[in-house]
């Protein structure tokens, strides 16, 4: 891909952040992460099941929403402590309870490993909303990239399975369907910062075969659920040159087609998880503001 497609300013912090390291070493390097602090959002961890998560809490006043948020890193790698920025943003802004999730990781744990963990965070959730001051019938369910996907299919999952329900889904380029990776062709666009070849080892790895088979196990990919009536409404936001626009924009359409009700935010220009590794850019402060406010009208 040329890189006169990449909107000016989002050229040097990409650069920096397609910095190639082994998969080992990217799991050590997100755990070291120094993570920004407020005075306004108390931060503490707890444990959910199988895996742990980051509590975001307003010391201030707080409006009894709250945000399950998934991490992303194609299924391989990450750290709740990635999105600190974002969680922080968010609980401090819009007065919300941000619970941020940890899970495994593929291919050491596959399918449905993830999926159950990000599952018990929410169960977790609802557990602790009493005591953290949220309604639970005002929790939204969100992540980025690896974590939107994630997000997607717990939306799907909880649905199915009855209950309290989440009352939006926020997803940031997520990461839906594996016959994306199947399309050999692809490989060849080399987009940046996650291309078709790391695409192909995310799903490889989660899923235990190689991806785009006939059919997968349910809430697997969340893009090839065939019946999407009854979801809560949802914001879905890509990058027009980024590899997810397609499977992101036909997901859009089929929630839609569904009856769901579908905010998007399509960023020319933006490659793959900007908001995050360009978050000081005026074109993620602007994404951002738009996706919160569509966040704050979803948990009031």
């Amino acid at each position: 891909m040329e890189l006169n497609r990449v909107l000016p300013e989002l050229r040097g912090p990409m650069k920096r952040a397609q910095v190639s390291m082994p998969r080992w070493l990217v799991r050590i390097a997100v755990r070291l992460l120094i993570v920004p602090r407020s005075e306004a959002v108390r931060v503490t961890r707890a444990r959910a099941g199988a895996a742990t998560v980051r509590v975001y809490v307003p010391t201030g006043a707080r409006g009894g929403g709250g945000l399950l948020w998934i991490h992303g890193g194609g299924l391989l790698f990450g750290d709740a402590k990635q999105d600190e920025a974002l969680c922080l943003s968010t609980a401090e802004r819009l007065g919300l309870v941000v619970v941020s999730a940890n899970y495994r990781f593929a291919p050491e744990h596959p399918f449905p490993a993830a999926h159950d963990d990000v599952r018990g965070a929410w169960h977790w959730f609802l557990d602790h909303a009493d005591e953290l001051g949220v309604d639970p019938r005002r929790i939204v369910v969100g992540g980025e990239s690896a974590g939107g996907g994630l997000a997607a299919a717990l939306v799907q999952r909880l649905h199915d399975d009855g209950g309290v329900q989440p009352c939006g889904q926020w997803l940031f380029a997520p990461m839906l369907d594996d016959r994306t990776a199947a399309r050999r062709e692809l490989d060849a666009e080399r987009h940046f910062v996650w291309d078709n070849e790391a695409n192909r080892e995310g799903w490889s790895g989660y899923l235990g075969t190689s991806p785009g088979a006939d059919a997968v196990p349910a809430y697997a990919a969340p893009a090839r659920r065939t019946d999407l009536s009854g979801l809560p409404p949802a914001f879905l936001t890509w990058g027009d040159i980024e590899l997810f626009a397609a499977e992101d924009r036909a997901y859009a359409e089929a929630l839609r087609g569904a009856g769901v009700p579908v905010t998007t935010d399509v960023v020319e220009g933006a490659p793959h998880g900007f908001e995050n590794w360009a978050r000081t850019t005026p074109a993620a402060r602007a994404l951002l503001d738009r996706a919160q406010e569509w966040l704050r009208a979803a948990t009031a």
